[in-house]
């Protein structure tokens, strides 16, 4: 996620349903009244701050719609724990650029424009609320909208992820049978990816709902839990250069718009593959990296241990008990599990892809 992004995102946490904030800009509104309230105070603030008087009150709904009736803006400290001052006339340097109409906008996008401080600035007219954040703006809406949005996005997710644990399931057989092109691993980390930038658009309207969004968050838990891990492990079994972090491969692929990232060649050269070694037929193989963690209990260190040591699952998979006891940290005990677990899993994956 982009950083102005998580930051308007950390900004929006403090206006969610729930929040004392939000509750005393709802009051304002239901109030008919108007407001500009600056989330911050330092010595920019002071030198822009005129008139108005010095309150130190701690910040609940009640004060901050009274305060609000006297029409000039609002300042509060850092942490939005209190009431600095109130009723202040804000004189911002008129030299910074706006696209806004309204006197409040205006000033609230050239205070958060010219400080940095976030400014929310409440329509007396029209009713809506803004959030200034630098350069960026975002109008709260209505819950309800909200609402709506992130359901269909949740149900839009959950068809994704269906598909991605199909082409996941796909792959996994097809590395037991060792007949894996890169075709196959960049549907993969392509149905991850879009998994993501979706989920990422319904958790932030979890953090526009506040307490409102509890359940749609635990369903978007539910729907992401393992996406994470099992790109990455995509990504260690099949990057074409070990030495190469599998991290600076995801954020490339992250950096992919939309279009972009339909295109396997763009995929397949995040993944280190030059464009002669491209192509949806080229075969690959895996190092055996997701197979071996799904064995229960085999610590990461014993995992790259066996990959170092055997370099491919194919080789991981005809490898006896003693060609495992061989390693390091490995008894054979150990051996056993792991020739035994990943019989299990090649005769789970082959089962599942031909049942």
């Amino acid at each position: 996620m982009p950083e102005s992004d998580a930051s308007m995102l950390e900004m929006l946490q403090l206006v969610a349903p729930g929040t004392v904030l939000r509750e005393g800009i709802e009051r304002i509104i239901k109030a008919g009244k108007g407001a500009i309230i600056v989330l911050g105070y330092d010595k920019q603030m002071e030198e822009m701050r005129s008139g108005g008087f010095q309150l130190k009150a701690k910040v609940t709904a009640q004060q901050l719609s009274e305060v609000a009736k006297m029409d000039g803006a609002i300042l509060l400290d850092d942490a939005c724990e209190n009431i600095l001052f109130a009723n202040v006339h804000l004189v911002p340097d008129s030299s910074v650029e706006t696209e806004e109409t309204g006197t409040r906008h205006r000033t609230a996008d050239r205070v958060a424009k010219q400080t940095g401080t976030p400014v929310i600035s409440v329509s007396e007219s029209m009713q809506i609320v803004s959030l200034y954040f630098g350069q960026d703006k975002h109008v709260l809406e209505d819950l309800a909208q909200i609402m709506f949005r992130a359901n269909q996005a949740l149900a839009t997710l959950e068809r994704y992820r269906n598909r991605l644990d199909e082409v996941s399931a796909a792959l996994s057989a097809l590395e037991i049978e060792n007949v894996v092109t890169l075709g196959n691993v960049v549907a993969v980390l392509q149905r991850a990816e879009r998994v993501a930038r979706i989920a990422a658009e319904i958790d932030h309207a979890i953090t526009e709902l506040g307490t409102e969004g509890r359940l749609l968050e635990l369903q978007l838990d539910e729907l992401l839990h393992g996406v994470a891990r099992e790109r990455e492990l995509v990504v260690k079994d099949y990057i074409a250069d070990r030495r190469r972090k599998d991290s600076k491969v995801l954020e490339r692929i992250a950096e992919l718009d939309d279009a972009d990232l339909l295109v396997p060649g763009n995929v397949a050269s995040a993944l280190g593959y030059s464009p002669a070694e491209q192509g949806d037929e080229r075969p690959v193989a895996a190092r055996g990296y997701r197979l071996l963690s799904r064995i229960p209990r085999l610590p990461s260190t014993i995992v790259d241990k066996l990959v170092d040591k055997f370099g491919s699952l194919d080789r991981l998979l005809d490898a006896t008990i003693d060609d495992l006891g061989t390693i390091d940290g490995i008894g054979e005990a150990r051996a056993r599990s792991i020739k035994e677990g990943l019989a299990r899993l090649a005769e789970s994956s082959i089962l599942e892809r031909y049942a």
